[in-house]
């Protein structure tokens, strides 16, 4: 295959931007809705789209040095309102890098932040039939998802995205606003090191613009390109089986959810026979617009079908998971080759069309009891009146787990699972009855550690990647510890340090973004 190596001349660069739409422009509607999140609408005063890092670093000198705010957009799946803000004047949109390929001199895969998930899938598949581990959902671009850390069906066999990183090239500026591109990297003595640990899950926005990453496994050696890269499975087993709300109470949706959390604290070792499945137990809220049988729960499994009997320890963990909880209705096992597992996931998980509010939690282990009759009352209370609302646990732990808790900016690595909370809805006129039914659920989960997931016997914090600005109220998170601890736990004070040394201008902030030091106006 012909290497894609288009940044070798920056050729594109004389080709495609920089781009600047203002609201004069018809583009600007089209780039103001982009967002996954239909709830947010960017109304910055102009976008730039940029197709080079040389490009980039024009537009963040200019805004710096103007005064101007910039937002840094790739896939704009961000849930919260950081691009939308009315501090923000520019929104860079960087969805036209998206080069994959490999870079023979760093003998290492080169991925530009605009590519989304999907098309890194394909190519790096069929091209060298390597892949990142990372998440499913078609749309959302690298640039986002790889600094936040980055997991997916795959990270229980090979861990997150970042655990293969190798260097990352960042547009940053300094304190007179001129903004240079660095590359750097997990060599031990590259003096740029701590802004690569930064970017291994401190999120984005924080201390520059990513403009392409590059990544080779840690211990993978020789040159040759298909083999410094995990190795995905040729075969995985896909399971569904669905629970009808009708005979689903208490005591079996209790099981249920409770087998599902007991089983991955047993069997979430990187050395265990299951460290090749990934699963998600979806809870559902009554569906009053629903066509077909309203459903109470879907269990869905994606499962390594090249191991020596894959079916048969599928089967036993479907039955593991189902003793004595709901009427059910199992699906045939379908093997399908592993690139079409992959589509199969971005498709069940993809709905761009909604209002949405995301609130998200890590698990050491199972859910209390009292927590799960909590979801359950939430799930099922009148007032909910037929509004989309589901609680997600998803498989985590095996090899995520190995790395150390330092050794990158994701602090949570003893977790076996990890929980998105989802609302959705379509009316604006329900936005704060939506916003208001959410947190009330998360609050009331976490309700003997003051409405979040503080880390401990059973939670372990949040994930960076599903912002949620409601940690950082009062009125939400009354444990007393602050957002950033959720999130970064011991890490925050290093990534406080890396933002002091490469954003003392701190042209690059949002809501939740890193502080140097005291919390500035506008943010």
């Amino acid at each position: 295959m012909t290497d894609l190596i288009p940044w070798a001349q920056d050729t594109r660069s004389a080709t495609f931007g920089p781009i600047t739409i203002d609201r004069h422009d018809p583009r600007y509607t089209v780039l103001s809705a982009k967002g996954a999140n239909k709830r947010i609408t960017a109304t910055p005063d102009s976008f730039h789209v940029v197709g080079s890092t040389e490009q980039v670093v024009g537009a963040v000198t200019e805004a710096a040095r103007s005064g101007r705010r910039i937002i840094v957009r790739s896939g704009g799946h961000c849930y919260e309102d950081l691009v939308g803000t009315d501090h923000v004047d520019v929104v860079l949109d960087l969805s036209e890098m998206n080069a994959v390929g490999f870079d023979h001199e760093r003998n290492a895969f080169v991925i530009e932040a605009g590519a989304t998930l999907l098309d890194v899938y394909r190519t790096l598949y069929l091209g060298w039939g390597v892949t990142v581990p990372g998440g499913a959902s078609a749309g959302i671009a690298f640039g986002g998802h790889v600094s936040g850390g980055g997991f997916g069906a795959l990270s229980r066999r090979y861990g997150i995205s970042v655990d293969h990183l190798y260097a990352v090239e960042v547009v940053v500026a300094d304190q007179a606003g001129q903004a240079r591109a660095v590359i750097a990297t997990r060599e031990a003595d590259d003096p740029y090191r701590e802004l690569w640990w930064a970017h291994t899950g401190g999120g984005g926005g924080n201390f520059g613009v990513v403009t392409r990453y590059w990544f080779r496994s840690p211990h993978a050696t020789g040159v040759d390109p298909s083999g410094l890269l995990p190795k995905p499975p040729s075969t995985v087993l896909t399971s569904t089986v669905l629970f009808p709300r009708e005979g689903m109470d208490r005591d079996s949706f209790r099981a249920l959810v409770r087998n599902f959390g007991r089983w991955h604290e047993h069997n979430s070792d990187a050395e265990s026979p299951y460290a090749g499945l990934f699963s998600g137990l979806i809870l559902f809220s009554p569906q009053a617009a629903a066509e077909g049988p309203d459903l109470g729960a879907i269990l869905f499994t994606h499962m390594d079908g090249t191991g020596e009997n894959a079916e048969a320890l599928l089967d036993d963990f479907i039955g593991a998971v189902t003793a004595d909880g709901p009427p059910e209705m199992r699906m045939p096992t379908t093997p399908m080759p592993w690139l079409y597992s992959v589509r199969l996931l971005a498709e069940l998980q993809d709905d761009e069309t909604n209002r949405q509010k995301v609130k998200s939690s890590y698990l050491r282990r199972s859910f209390t009891d009292s927590q799960i009759d909590t979801i359950f009352d939430h799930l099922n209370h009148v007032g909910n009146d037929g509004m989309d609302t589901s609680v997600s646990l998803q498989s985590y732990g095996g090899a995520a787990n190995l790395v150390p808790s330092h050794a990158t900016a994701v602090p949570q690595r003893d977790s076996v699972m990890r929980v998105l909370y989802m609302k959705t809805w379509t009316d604006p006129a329900g936005d704060v009855a939506n916003l208001d039914f959410l947190r009330a659920l998360y609050r009331d989960v976490h309700r003997e550690t003051g409405g979040v997931p503080v880390p401990g016997e059973v939670s372990d914090g949040c994930f960076i990647n599903f912002l949620d600005t409601d940690l950082a109220s009062e009125e939400w998170n009354s444990s007393g510890v602050p957002w950033h601890d959720l999130y970064y736990q011991d890490a925050y004070p290093r990534l406080q340090a890396v933002k002091a040394a490469w954003d003392p201008g701190d042209v690059f902030r949002h809501a939740l973004s890193v502080q140097a030091g005291e919390q500035r106006p506008g943010r």
